[in-house]
């Protein structure tokens, strides 16, 4: 029997908080040999944003908040089933590549298992909390001279070695997008149906190839009646899929889509093309300006990539082209606290006011006399 619509409290294990492998395990490659693990990913929030949608003109404006998983990112969804998967199968070591937030999220169920983990990043191209994240977790962090993409080569051929035998456990991992779909059911499940429009931030190009098999699944189980169309957005500085060829040196201040040739390019690709939907790019003037009117208007704290969705959204609605009255789900990847770097620039827009410890002087510090 497929999981209720609105009901995921009545799910799966816990009946506060279902455990996202149980939750949804009738859709996932598991077995009864596969590891339960969790650290309580999955089931994050999905906010109607009210006052950000009548500003932009989209009163059915939902934002998924994945920056609510353990790690700050979505990215925990597919770890928990590739790490799961990787003990299941007598691993002792496991290797990412990361703009950041797998990195995080490797270490953090690296070590909730038990496991060596090796990360390797393009130095100093790194948001300082993802960094970080990763250190504290334990992992053994090579920075290399190169891109993500330089990065991504290294650790395949890492894993392809049998020397010293690792799990790659990056999106080419297919257990990553298996367990990273599971967000598209959620969706499925709050709104009551599938949205018009889901739109996503596209880097390495897993994630939006993932909400793609995810509401397939939903579809064929006879869950949804109809699929959504599939808005991707890419950061100027690095949209090879809108450009139609790698790029050589991507750039962009949202680090976590900072990526010039992406692993799921073909799966992206499909995705598009079979929703009728798009694949676009903002410019970083664009993902800044969404994400400083998230927080102000929304009270919603992402990581700049998360931003790319809301800002294709916003742009595409004062173009006139996305109906007003459509059901729109801007997918925020990451937590801001994952960037404090980009973090500080809203911040000095709005300095701190001092005053003494009184009062007459408070009052008049707030200007309200």
């Amino acid at each position: 029997m497929l999981p209720p619509r609105g009901t995921a409290a009545s799910l799966a294990g816990d009946p506060a908080r279902p455990r996202l492998l149980e939750r949804y395990a009738r859709f996932l490659p598991l077995t009864s040999a596969t590891p339960r693990l969790s650290l309580g990913e999955g089931a994050t929030p999905l906010v109607h944003a009210e006052r950000l949608g009548a500003a932009w003109g989209l009163p059915n404006l939902h934002l998924k908040l994945e920056g609510s998983n353990p790690t700050g990112s979505f990215k925990d969804r597919g770890m928990v089933l590739a790490v799961a998967k990787a003990l299941e199968a007598g691993a002792r070591s496991i290797v990412c590549a990361s703009t950041g937030n797998t990195s995080a999220s490797a270490a953090a169920y690296g070590a909730a298992a038990g496991l060596e983990v090796v990360v390797v990043l393009p130095a100093g191209r790194i948001a300082a909390g993802k960094l970080l994240q990763a250190q504290a977790a334990g992992a053994t962090v090579l920075a290399v001279r190169g891109s993500f993409d330089d990065a991504l080569v290294a650790v395949r051929a890492l894993a392809g070695q049998d020397e010293h035998p690792v799990t790659l456990v990056n999106s080419v991992n297919p257990f990553r997008l298996e367990g990273q779909k599971t967000a598209a059911f959620e969706v499925c499940d709050d709104l009551g149906g599938p949205p018009d429009v889901l739109a996503i931030p596209v880097g390495n190009a897993g994630n939006i190839s993932a909400y793609w098999m995810g509401f397939r699944a939903y579809h064929a189980a006879g869950a949804i009646d109809r699929l959504p169309r599939m808005w991707g957005f890419q950061a100027a500085g690095a949209a090879p899929i809108v450009l139609g060829r790698p790029v050589e040196h991507p750039e962009t201040f949202a680090t976590a889509i900072r990526i010039g040739n992406p692993a799921s390019w073909e799966k992206a690709v499909a995705a598009r093309d079979e929703s009728g939907g798009l694949i676009e790019a903002v410019t970083d003037d664009e993902i800044f300006a969404a994400y400083r009117d998230v927080v102000r208007h929304a009270g919603i704290f992402c990581e700049p990539a998360s931003a790319a969705s809301l800002a294709g959204v916003r742009k595409l609605r004062a173009e006139g082209r996305l109906d007003p009255d459509a059901t729109v789900v801007c997918v925020l990847t990451g937590h801001g606290l994952k960037d404090p770097a980009s973090g500080a620039r809203l911040a000095a827009a709005a300095p701190p006011r001092e005053a003494e410890a009184t009062l007459a002087a408070v009052t008049e510090a707030l200007g309200w006399r």
